[in-house]
């Protein structure tokens, strides 16, 4: 499982149209998805990717598909992504490593256990079978006989997919569709008159179109900014580890206070911390300190601040805030986003690993790599357009991002959402939650779930 990096080979360079009737910019998950519901609906579509499609995130996450623990809100969303996954392989024709073997929250104390329990109400007013599992079970279930764990909480119907198998997977799938792809496409400006969209700039050239899709993941807040729309977002690293192989002693996913660990279709396991994420410092950190300042003391031990953005990073302290539509943006500076592991955090997962799961004991590093999260101040994503509560955002955007880690599961239900919301088609859920104008119309921020 190589890492895209810019020098990766283009796939896709399909040639600009002069108009279409819908833009998405980012291919990630949520481009993606967005721009195969939408061809499916009929609309001629062009995706514009400033570097490689998956090359950021939607390619580095942990390849979870977890209804187990989410927003209330967000839950009937992802109860439809789960049902839509299962069904994706044999829609498209091609393997996403989509396997359904459990999501299982591990808790070393009684009080953790407590905190854990305590969302099983939220799954019972949504059906959903999740169930608290004693320690004697989740040692069966881990494969760990003198198990730490005190117990734990199982949701049977979630599962995995393999992020570096489903991304080309469902581009392809797209194309086959009609949407034109394009990598090495910056977007650098929405053109609109009279507060409604009329197409876009790109470092290739104008295209015309009365919608477009914000879907540009860390990147967001960066091109928002640059229209004067105030979008709150920060970004973490988190390093994340694939082992060599070694015999399946656990097929699900599961997490504890440390450690999170899931069987891998190559035959490895990936693993990740889940008490340790690093922001680094830019403008944008002081920018936004307010709104964040809720998550931030609510799991302050996990946060671990560096001292500079690297060069050329969203957030950086030479990256430019303004540019025009004639101007080199900064997302043709950096085509992908491309952070390096931190080794401390390597050396941490494989301690962990080694003392908390006897079948890893011995294994080997395979890969390692860093990706940047995008994350908003109440750790739930924006799913809006325009309208009377935000004038700021011109008639014909619609803003999907800000998923703070939790994107590539609920993929094809937000891209299926993003497509009705374009097209106008009506929707049978709530949307308040993710609304932009929460940020500025005085509302209290609410966190999300934070397991």
């Amino acid at each position: 499982m190589p890492t895209i990096t810019a020098q990766t080979p283009k796939q896709y360079n399909d040639s600009l149209p002069d108009e279409v009737d819908v833009v998405v910019i980012g291919g990630g998950i949520i481009g993606i998805c967005s721009a195969y519901y939408l061809a499916r609906l009929g609309q001629r579509v062009m995706l514009c990717e400033k570097g490689i499609v998956g090359g950021e995130q939607s390619s580095r996450n942990w390849g979870w598909v977890r209804q187990h623990a989410r927003d209330e809100a967000e839950l009937p969303i992802m109860m439809e992504s789960n049902r839509l996954w299962q069904g994706l392989a044999a829609e498209i024709g091609e393997d996403l490593g989509f396997r359904q073997h459990g999501v299982l929250y591990l808790a070393s104390s009684d009080k953790k256990l407590a905190q854990r329990e305590s969302w099983l109400e939220i799954a019972r007013q949504h059906q959903l079978e999740s169930k608290l599992l004693s320690q004697t079970e989740v040692a069966c279930l881990t494969g760990t006989p003198n198990s730490q764990w005190c117990g734990g909480v199982l949701t049977a119907s979630d599962g995995r997919a393999e992020p570096w198998l489903a991304m080309p997977a469902l581009a392809r799938a797209a194309a086959r569709l009609g949407v034109k792809i394009k990598e090495h496409c910056a977007v650098r400006t929405v053109e609109q008159s009279n507060g409604q969209v009329t197409g876009v700039v790109t470092e290739h050239g104008t295209i015309k179109c009365n919608r477009v899709v914000l879907a540009s993941g860390a990147w967001s807040s960066l091109f928002t900014g640059n229209m004067g729309i105030y979008f709150p977002q920060l970004s973490v690293r988190a390093t994340v580890v694939s082992t060599s192989k070694v015999d399946d002693f656990y097929s699900g996913n599961a997490a504890d206070e440390n450690l999170a660990f899931r069987r891998r279709e190559d035959g490895g396991y990936t693993l990740a911390l889940t008490d340790r994420t690093e922001h680094l410092l830019g403008p944008s950190s002081f920018t936004f300190f307010k709104p964040f300042i809720p998550a931030m003391l609510l799991d302050w031990d996990t946060h671990r601040i560096k001292p500079k953005m690297p060069s050329d990073f969203p957030d950086a302290w030479r990256t430019s805030r303004r540019w025009a539509d004639d101007q080199i943006s900064p997302f043709e500076r950096m085509r992908v986003l491309n952070p390096e592991p931190n080794q401390k955090c390597i050396a941490r997962i494989l301690k962990l690993a080694r003392q908390k799961l006897p079948a890893l004991s011995k294994i080997n590093v395979a890969h390692s790599w860093a990706g940047m999260i995008e994350t908003m101040p109440d750790i739930v994503p924006v799913i809006d357009t325009a309208d009377s509560s935000n004038t700021d955002v011109p008639s014909g955007l619609t803003i999907a991002t800000g998923f703070s880690g939790h994107g590539f599961g609920i993929g094809p239900a937000a891209g299926k959402l993003v497509a009705d919301l374009v097209c106008n088609r009506s929707v049978t859920y709530d949307l308040q939650r993710f609304r932009l104008s929460r940020f500025t119309d005085g509302s209290p921020i609410v966190l999300g779930p934070v397991f």
